[in-house]
């Protein structure tokens, strides 16, 4: 009891000390951090019915017009017909695997908590840490879907205000990692870098920027995007409770993609896919 009591009090020190540092990044007498307090919601037009696409001006796939090198166009090409046929393809998170980076920044719905040290940015069920405490890149970090975030402040008018946050997030990654449903690709060897500017719109301050550049090797030279968001004027605005988890009928067994049917039932996801191996299991006598 007296660990656990321990263990409890240490964290809600953690926790106070987080919040202070929150209050005092968006306190009247330091205004020298932004105001990105609220809900953002993604300007993102629905082409077919899907909002999580890397570009949010074209629709998802191949519409994106991705600079994919050729080996990376088939990966595509082969996770779309897999996908045809029931398959998942290249794209986990159909498992409620997380997407990471950069699908997570296509999150419709966004929360940014800004202090001196860390900027959270919190994306549905995925959350985000970009370091602004001055620290050096860490040698052996550990291999995260999300990667490792290190970012700056810059008062881009000189006005004593600081207006950018210019962000840097290296590997290793996790994969794969695919930037939407289709199985758009990035590399396979998990070494993506992305780099992003975030900051207010000049002409309407409820609107936030991303400009996202990924550089990885499946892509013949730097893909960037601007990708904007509206902060919502609701007073209560609604946040999502739930997981992906929660009603998820994918079902991974070995290499074999199956679907658990409304009454719990193993099906298959593909015409003529075999059952997996059940020689763990008494087969009943018929």
């Amino acid at each position: 009891m007296l660990y656990a009591g321990l263990r409890w009090g240490i964290a809600l020190i953690a926790l106070l000390m987080t919040l202070t540092a929150t209050v005092r990044a968006y306190a009247a007498d330091d205004p020298k951090y932004p105001n990105w307090k609220g809900q953002w919601n993604a300007i993102n037009p629905r082409f077919g019915g899907q909002a999580i696409k890397y570009d949010p001006t074209k629709a998802w796939g191949p519409a994106q017009q991705a600079p994919l090198t050729p080996e990376y166009q088939k990966v595509l090409e082969d996770s779309m017909a897999d996908q045809a046929k029931g398959g998942l393809g290249n794209y986990p998170t159909a498992r409620c695997l997380p997407g990471g980076m950069p699908r997570m920044m296509a999150s419709p719905t966004q929360e940014y908590i800004v202090t001196p040290e860390t900027t959270y940015i919190v994306l549905g069920s995925e959350l985000r840490r970009i370091f602004t405490d001055g620290r050096e890149w860490v040698a052996d970090a550990e291999a995260t879907y999300d990667g490792y975030s290190i970012g700056r402040w810059i008062d881009e008018d000189g006005d004593g205000r600081l207006s950018v946050l210019a962000v840097e997030t290296r590997g290793p990654f996790k994969g794969p990692r695919a930037y939407d449903a289709t199985g758009l690709p990035l590399h396979f060897d998990n070494q993506s870098v992305f780099k992003e500017r975030f900051h207010l719109d000049r002409k309407d301050a409820n609107i936030l920027h991303d400009e996202i550049t990924v550089i990885d090797h499946a892509l013949t030279r730097p893909w960037s995007v601007d990708k904007t968001f509206r902060r919502s004027q609701t007073h209560y605005p609604s946040w999502g409770r739930t997981s992906c988890t929660e009603g998820n009928n994918q079902l991974v067994i070995g290499s074999e993609n199956y679907f658990l049917s409304a009454e719990g039932m193993l099906m298959p996801a593909k015409k003529d896919q075999p059952p997996p191996d059940l020689r763990y299991f008494k087969q009943s006598q018929k």
